[in-house]
């Protein structure tokens, strides 16, 4: 088949992986459409030409993923479907050689910080004067704002310093800036994020600045929910959970990944926290601030854990009766201090000890959804499916975490907007009610 050729240019963008990516993808989809291309995002018609696939290259499956749709693509590229493939992303910025040898069908390859040398292989400006703008990939009503970069963390399982590189925070006011536009433009919540928050400011103000950072954008006028994602256990800075307790538009929600709970696990994960100083920091959480939310992910099948370890991390969870928890299982990563452990735990019964956890989550988020029937609750409605309209408490992220549903035949809201709900019914991961009439 012959190479097609268009009157204009169209690039298709491709996002795998987190939230931070969905970020980068953003940026560069702004940059291109001032730069005057026409631009899709996930797009399943075969009408692009060029296509850039943001990878990600954090765990097994995240690479499987990834390398699946480079080859998917590549052989589109192979067959003269596209004129023009090029990979960005964690993926590529760790295995670049490797992929240019393995998949050579690929015109280049980029990592997570060459947008302005992927912009120039595709004919486009760099343009200095956008920083902080991007077109939105998520509903129009919310956005993650990425608040740093990099992570200077030594923990044992973890690549990202290896694609990310090492802490860079952006300023106070570049932050502001950026949510200023974002509540220009319609943004009622976003959610800061980063791969450690808590780290926030240390490079460039020398002390931790993330409540100092909460403060300023709470005075930012259309935003009306803050959220805080991926905040580090070990040296948490207190003064965050009282700005989240008295910053009205803090959401009382807290994003902390624990990973484990083990002494032993804990040490060979150089998480730099035990089991003790985790109790203590969460009984501190939930003292000054009594209605929190807290978020947490744990991994399991890490080299040398053991059915005492899991058992440990299963009682815990019962006793802490967290509000969300999410699980991993461990991808042994090359040229993590971890690789060098045997991995000693078969993928098999990695999954069945994350089954297991997740089985005791399943109770505990169907104890605590109950106690809120009959409550009434400020949620933020997010999209419809099928005979609902779909929202969130502040106590919610979207997509990871519980959903409040209402009969859209018997209720009438806006997406976007925020409407008092009362809970009349619950199941594990979900909330019904009805709008409250004014």
């Amino acid at each position: 088949m012959k190479t097609k050729k268009i009157d204009q240019d169209k690039v298709n963008v491709i996002t795998l992986g987190c939230a931070k990516n969905m970020v980068d993808s953003e940026v560069l989809i702004h940059q291109l459409q001032e730069n005057e291309f026409d631009v899709v995002h996930d797009s399943n018609d075969e009408d692009a030409n060029i296509v850039i696939v943001n990878t990600c290259g954090f765990i097994d499956r995240a690479k499987e993923e990834s390398i699946n749709t480079i080859l998917a693509y590549a052989q589109e590229r192979g067959a003269g479907n596209i004129d023009k493939l090029y990979v960005t992303g964690c993926l590529s910025q760790r295995y670049k050689d490797d992929l240019e040898e393995e998949i050579p069908e690929v015109d280049a390859y980029f990592g997570t910080l060459e947008l302005p040398a992927l912009l120039e292989r595709l004919e486009a400006d760099y343009k200095h004067d956008l920083i902080g703008e991007r077109a939105l990939l998520t509903p129009p009503h919310y956005a993650y704002l990425k608040i740093s970069e990099g992570c200077n963390r030594t923990c044992s399982f973890c690549a990202i310093p290896l694609m990310r590189g090492k802490h860079i925070s952006k300023t106070i006011e570049a932050i502001v800036k950026e949510a200023q536009g974002l509540a220009r433009n319609g943004v009622k919540e976003i959610m800061l994020i980063a791969q450690e928050l808590t780290y926030y400011g240390l490079d460039i103000y020398k002390e931790r600045k993330l409540a100092e950072l909460l403060k300023a954008l709470n005075e930012v006028e259309g935003i009306e929910w803050i959220r805080l994602h991926y905040a580090y256990p070990s040296k948490f800075p207190l003064d965050i959970l009282d700005a989240i307790r008295d910053l009205p538009k803090v959401c009382n929600y807290l994003d902390m990944p624990l990973q484990h709970v083990s002494n032993r696990v804990l040490n060979d994960m150089r998480r730099q926290i035990t089991k003790e100083e985790t109790v203590e920091l969460i009984n501190e959480a939930r003292k000054r601030i009594p209605n929190i939310a807290m978020r947490t992910t744990f991994l399991v099948g890490f080299p040398g854990e053991t059915e005492e370890d899991v058992q440990e991390l299963i009682d815990f969870i019962q006793e802490m009766k967290f509000e969300r928890v999410g699980v991993f299982q461990y991808s042994h990563e090359e040229n993590t201090r971890a690789h060098d452990l045997e991995d000693d735990v078969s993928d098999e019964e990695k999954a069945a000890r994350a089954s297991r956890l997740m089985e005791a989550q399943r109770y505990i988020s169907n104890e605590l959804n109950q106690a809120k029937i009959g409550q009434t609750l400020k949620v933020l409605f997010d999209r419809k499916e099928g005979e609902y309209f779909v929202g969130r408490t502040e106590y919610d992220s979207p997509e990871v975490d519980n959903e409040v549903l209402v009969k859209a035949d018997e209720n009438y809201v806006r997406l976007g907007d925020f409407a008092m709900v009362h809970i009349f019914d619950a199941t594990e991961y979900d909330l019904y009610g009805d709008v409250v009439k004014k």
